[in-house]
């Protein structure tokens, strides 16, 4: 596995997602078609294994939180950009999601949550905001942003 190899597997999903609303049918539409113990979930979680361990993903640290954008937004990935983050027990930086986030949630420790959310998808609707957070243990969680837009605040 490799960032291009990444990338057309990201596209398989993002081609699926092109023109929907993010909304809580698409997360319903998600977790029925990539969700957790699914073909579509494991090559995902197996890819993002490998990308941490090979250092492609989650190459930038700050706050306690493994970070990185792997993929900006491009025609190939439908407009979606691709960021993975590796996080245990803690709540990273308040953001806005002006087109909304469609988020993968990948527990390393059976259990572990995010935004209170078992493995599988949740999906943010645009203008919505929150400080993400993982719970229970540690997880990574693979983030899809619309034109890759994401606005840092400061609120909490």
């Amino acid at each position: 596995m490799d960032v291009p190899q990444f990338q057309a597997l990201i596209a398989d999903v993002t081609r699926q997602l092109d023109g929907r609303p993010l909304d809580s049918s698409l997360a319903d539409w998600l977790n029925t078609n990539y969700g957790a113990g699914s073909p579509g979930y494991e090559a995902l979680i197996d890819a993002c294994r490998t990308g941490v361990a090979e250092g492609w993903l989650c190459n930038r640290e700050g706050g306690g939180i493994r970070y990185g954008r792997v993929i900006k937004p491009t025609p190939d990935t439908h407009g979606f950009s691709v960021d993975v983050v590796d996080m245990a027990d803690l709540a990273g930086p308040h953001h806005v999601h002006p087109n909304g986030e469609i988020d993968l949630i990948m527990p390393l420790t059976p259990g572990a949550t995010f935004d209170g959310h078992p493995a599988g998808w949740c999906v943010y609707g645009p203008g919505t905001a929150h400080r993400p957070t993982v719970a229970s243990g540690r997880a990574l969680v693979l983030y899809l942003l619309p034109e890759g837009a994401i606005e840092f605040t400061r609120s909490a």
